[in-house]
């Protein structure tokens, strides 16, 4: 009993708070001699407590930080849940004559509990920026629609009237046809000059007598005749 007076145990951490998926460290170191015995970490207190990890057991998601240590057990729990909430205490057991064991020392123990990420500044900027694009590009959007639909309200080419030469002026026909249909209906507007001049012109063949070749059903004899024909049309 007297070698086990300057036994000390210290678990620091009061509290804990740790987010969901991370890693919790907790801090258990032990100082002086004491009877023979384990230390175990127990989650809770009392009859409902649980066995969170002990050196003869098997815990996938729980490591000691320093492995073989007699004198530090501070462990790992890796991959926080929220149904590990709780408080956690670091006990030294102490061996009994009759095979068992009972508590020696404990800690004062440790309260975890979980919280949420906070919202990084930046994350809030970065969405007030991409907000910000959305709209612009909306605004954009609409202003081009509202261009185009009064651009195609009007004509694209200007209507109005065409001074050819010396005859009067002939409406243009603009974006009515294709090119040939444009210039065969703006044709039908001209006067018709030029047919009448070509009409009080006199018109006159003279032609000349062709070589001689025999035929058959025709005398020798007869030779070939100049003649010219006059039209004159009528004013």
């Amino acid at each position: 009993a007297q070698m086990s007076q300057d036994f000390e145990l210290y678990q620091p951490q009061d509290k804990v708070s740790v987010m969901v998926g991370k890693t919790l460290t907790l801090h258990c170191t032990v100082s002086g001699t004491s009877e023979p015995g384990p230390v175990k970490w127990l989650k809770g207190w009392g009859s409902d407590n649980k066995t969170v990890y002990e050196d003869t057991g098997s815990y996938p998601r729980v490591t000691r930080a320093v492995n073989a240590s007699n004198t530090d057990f501070t462990i790992h729990i890796r991959n926080f849940q929220p149904e590990d909430v709780g408080t956690y205490y670091c006990v030294k057991f102490q061996m009994l004559l009759s095979g068992g064991i009972e508590v020696f020392r404990r800690g004062s123990g440790t309260e975890v509990s979980v919280h949420e990420a906070a919202v990084v500044p930046g994350m809030v900027a970065a969405a007030v920026v991409l907000c910000f694009l959305l709209l612009l590009g909306l605004f954009v959007a609409l202003y081009l629609y509202r261009r185009k639909r009064q651009g195609g309200v009007g004509s694209p080419c200007p209507s109005g009237l065409a001074a050819m030469g010396s005859f009067p002026p002939t409406p243009l026909q603009c974006c009515a046809g294709t090119p040939s249909e444009v210039l065969d209906s703006g044709s039908s507007h001209l006067p018709s000059q030029q047919s009448s001049k070509e009409e009080n012109d006199i018109h006159y063949a003279d032609l000349q007598p062709l070589p001689t070749a025999p035929r058959r059903g025709r005398s020798l004899g007869t030779t070939g005749t100049e003649y010219a024909s006059l039209r004159v049309a009528a004013k």
